[in-house]
């Protein structure tokens, strides 16, 4: 993430130079993500799903996210082009960048029918985007650090302290106490989302096994690049497998659940997109942004 103004710019200038940014305008996505999914949110509560501010929210908020994570692609993949180097593993290895997966999704729930639990997980990353992107290059350009005097002795060639912002430093606390908890719930939430699918197909409803396939190779790859998703499947199963275990129930279940735990397993090694980049899918996947 690019640096804020320097400090000795006028107040408007420094906001210029912010706002002229690619990274400011992926603050404003994420924004604009975040209160179109309060004001869905509000229609949701009120039983008003498909009024026009109920749609326009909702449509907004895909909208923005495909935005947001656009840009992330696109620095990207300017990175790369500025630097010579070429993408390592063509198109398996561009798929497994984690961005583009997310900005494929918010492409197809823009143009999908509503399901309001597919904002949630796109919601939670933005409101730790915009708190980061608040404390690392909002607040310093609103308002620079201020120096510190140099305590007696300090050597002359010391880099100078600053007295860090106290907003800042409490959306840092908020950022690290409870980043892994919401990323958890994130992945709880895309598991429960394929459930969700799952049933829309199953009662037919328009469009519903494509986008059932679509969305389980989705998650198959956040399930190879995410331990959240991955810890929340193997809390999924256990809780399963505890239910089959007892003793009430019937032979039949503990043998369906058996077959399908094994099926799942064989697609699962059958789809690892690892075994058919080589060596170019051993780096860590680009976090989704």
């Amino acid at each position: 993430m690019a640096p804020p103004p320097p400090a000795t710019l006028p107040l408007t200038q420094r906001f210029l130079a912010l706002a002229q940014t690619l990274q400011f305008g992926w603050f404003v996505g994420h924004l604009t993500l975040l209160f179109s999914a309060i004001r869905y949110g509000l229609s949701w509560i009120t039983f008003n799903y498909y009024s026009t501010w109920a749609q326009i929210s909702y449509r907004t908020a895909f909208v923005a996210a495909a935005a947001t994570y656009g840009i992330v692609v696109f620095k990207a993949y300017r990175a790369r082009m500025r630097a010579g180097a070429r993408q390592q593993g063509g198109i398996l290895s561009l798929l497994a960048d984690e961005n583009v997966q997310y900005l494929a999704m918010a492409l197809i729930w823009l143009f999908s029918r509503q399901i309001p639990l597919a904002i949630l997980p796109f919601s939670i990353y933005s409101v730790f985007h915009v708190a980061t992107y608040t404390r690392t290059n909002l607040i310093p350009t609103i308002q620079p650090p201020q120096q510190v005097a140099p305590a007696a002795g300090a050597s002359p060639s010391a880099k100078p302290q600053v007295k860090p912002s106290a907003i800042a430093d409490t959306i840092g606390k908020f950022v690290k106490e409870y980043y892994d908890t919401s990323m958890g719930l994130v992945a709880l939430l895309e598991v429960a989302l394929w459930f969700r699918i799952l049933v829309s197909a199953i009662t037919f409803a328009k469009g519903s096994w494509i986008l059932l396939v679509v969305y389980t190779v989705f998650l198959r790859a956040r399930y190879a690049q995410s331990s959240f998703v991955q810890n929340s499947v193997r809390q999924l199963t256990a809780r399963i497998d505890t239910y089959v275990a007892n003793q009430s129930t019937p032979p039949a279940v503990r043998q369906g659940w058996g077959t399908a735990k094994g099926i799942i397993r064989q697609a699962a090694d059958a789809t690892d997109v690892n075994r058919y980049m080589g060596s170019s899918g051993s780096g860590a996947p680009k976090k989704a942004q």
